[in-house]
């Protein structure tokens, strides 16, 4: 097996190198998140939809069982209007071939996952996928459990298997890398300022200031 490159230039995310996979956004699973506040769990999964399709980023977007527990927030379905989710039953999404299948017709081995729950719909695939020789970067504030508690014994469980905790942010930081990179700014400076609080009203104040000054 692969082994996962967890330090040096080959251990970060390039809008080349990942895919990836937004598990079970709806409505019946925000409603038992307590590790987060729900807002910020919408907020942070928008920005982090936002972010991949500006970076050009392959998104899979899956559900469990939409008749009883909603469609997908319709914030994400927005950033995506043309695609459908696809439907399962399966709790661990990686069971599902379909799920499997259009990650690996990406033909990328970096899986970038956030889910509802983190200790069963994030932890159950992430732990599956590595074991298929994929290195998983699990997003989790894009990401909540039933309890504080329950988020972070699933983070920690993930992190002592190699899956490597970041935050959208952290992710959208890591895809521009260089702000001399000016040809995705365009699209990614109003998912910040929309989306990133502090960072972003910073950014917008920094970029107003150069503006004056050329």
């Amino acid at each position: 097996m692969q082994t996962f490159t967890k330090v040096g230039l080959d251990a970060l995310l390039t809008p080349e190198n990942c895919v990836l996979l937004l598990i079970d956004h709806q409505p019946s699973q925000l409603a038992n998140v307590n590790s987060h506040e729900p807002t910020m769990v919408i907020n942070n999964v928008t920005a982090l939809a936002k972010t991949a399709k500006a970076y050009g980023v392959p998104t899979i977007l899956t559900t469990i069982t939409p008749q009883r527990g909603g469609q997908i927030f319709k914030q994400i379905q927005a950033v995506f209007p043309d695609q459908k989710p696809i439907e399962r039953t399966f709790i661990n999404s990686w069971e599902d071939h379909r799920v499997v299948e259009a990650v690996k017709k990406t033909g990328r081995k970096k899986l970038v996952i956030a889910a509802l729950w983190t200790e069963m719909c994030l932890a159950q695939p992430a732990l599956h996928a590595m074991g298929d020789g994929y290195d998983v970067y699990v997003v989790t504030d894009a990401s909540g459990g039933a309890s504080p508690e329950a988020h972070d014994m699933a983070i920690r469980r993930l992190v002592a298997a190699g899956a490597q905790p970041i935050t959208w942010l952290g992710m959208a930081g890591e895809l521009q890398r260089d702000w001399a990179r000016t040809e995705k700014l365009g699209e990614v400076a109003p998912i910040l300022f929309e989306h990133a609080g502090a960072s972003g009203a910073v950014l917008a104040w920094e970029l107003d200031n150069e503006a004056k000054r050329s």
